[in-house]
């Protein structure tokens, strides 16, 4: 695979991807939905929810964590996760304007 050339992009458009690859798994997009519902979570209960294991989770939980749609704070052993959010205002509002920016064409150009 090549070298991404991401100078040749706008910092928007790196933003963006980013939070797009970080939603491109549908076990991260479940994550996501958890922590929207609980407001909070402990790793442990994350994988009580999924049909996946530890690690498998905490690399997912890890990819959304690089992409600074959630963080966590260390309790003893355990980590809690929870929705970052400014980054979670950010991307919403990102997302919002890339989407809206779509005019239906009245011809059949497609």
């Amino acid at each position: 695979m090549g070298v991404t050339k991401t100078e040749a992009f706008t910092n928007t458009d790196l933003v963006l991807a980013k939070y797009a690859k970080a939603l491109a798994h549908p076990a991260r997009v479940a994550i996501l939905r958890i922590l929207l519902e609980r407001q909070s979570c402990i790793c442990g209960d994350i994988v009580e929810e999924l049909p996946l294991s530890q690690s498998t989770v905490s690399q997912h939980l890890k990819e959304l964590k690089e992409a600074g749609l959630i963080k966590g704070d260390i309790d003893g052993k355990k980590v809690c996760y929870c929705i970052d959010a400014q980054s979670w205002k950010e991307a919403q509002q990102m997302l919002q304007v890339f989407f809206s920016g779509y005019v239906s064409c009245n011809s059949s150009c497609c």
